[in-house]
């Protein structure tokens, strides 16, 4: 099987406790959520259903009606015997048609509401991460943005652009910065795959990430901040630019 290595900030966001008032579609949409963003690879066997639920801290019963869920959704798939358990499945992603017609469910001004947000967010990431962080905490960022360079497909693309935001909230040390960049990411993050078919803004992505990396780096916290916000700024931009179009 192979190892995941995704930053164990991210990780530890995943598998924290939710809401005392948890209930089961909160436990699908957590573990939906951090395997739709790559967040847990691809056959990865999740933790033991004792275990998983202690972590979140939900009832055994509550965790067992989400993994049923999520196998119904092809998220999740379980094995009985002898090296059995829950493995992740990682879905395939929506076709271009599909995406389109998601982006036309947003209006021109929630699109922009979604841009402030997502700025603040990453902004507010990247401003603590370099306040907080030290070098050798930056190396999923550095990994996640290398993978970005080489990526050939558009889907993958996307799903690494809200891996590096994941995990640069990650580097702040915050929890909840971490957890509400993965619920952001699960809710946009597959419209980002189609302003990134561009081998141009592609590139122009991947330089912007590695200096957001440099300053961040470089406890450069006036710097990295609005780099990080004018990148996903500019994805917003992009995507309302195509909605206009559709």
């Amino acid at each position: 099987m192979r190892q995941h290595e995704t930053g164990t900030g991210a990780r530890r966001a995943v598998f924290s406790p939710l809401d005392s008032r948890a209930r089961v579609d909160a436990v699908v949409r957590r573990i939906g959520d951090a395997i739709e963003l790559g967040l847990l690879a691809d056959g990865e066997q999740l933790p033991g259903e004792s275990d998983l639920a202690a972590r979140l801290g939900v009832s055994t019963v509550t965790l067992r009606e989400a993994l049923m869920a999520l196998r119904q959704q092809g998220l999740v798939t379980t094995r009985r015997g002898r090296g059995g358990g829950s493995f992740v499945s990682l879905p395939e992603v929506p076709a271009d048609d599909r995406l389109r017609a998601r982006l036309r469910g947003w209006s021109p001004e929630e699109l922009r509401d979604l841009g402030d947000h997502w700025a603040a967010l990453s902004g507010a990431a990247a401003r603590l991460a370099a306040r907080r962080t030290g070098p050798e905490d930056l190396q999923p960022l550095l990994r996640t943005a290398r993978e970005l360079e080489r990526a050939d497909d558009a889907a993958a693309r996307g799903r690494l652009y809200g891996r590096f935001h994941v995990e640069l909230a990650a580097a702040a040390q915050s929890a909840r910065l971490t957890r509400e960049q993965v619920a952001l990411q699960s809710e946009v993050g597959a419209l980002v795959c189609l302003v990134l078919a561009e081998d141009a803004y592609r590139e122009e992505v991947a330089d912007r990430h590695r200096r957001v990396i440099a300053a961040v780096h470089d406890g450069a916290d006036e710097t990295a901040g609005p780099l990080a916000e004018r990148c996903v700024r500019e994805s917003a931009a992009r995507l309302a630019a195509l909605r206009l179009t559709l």
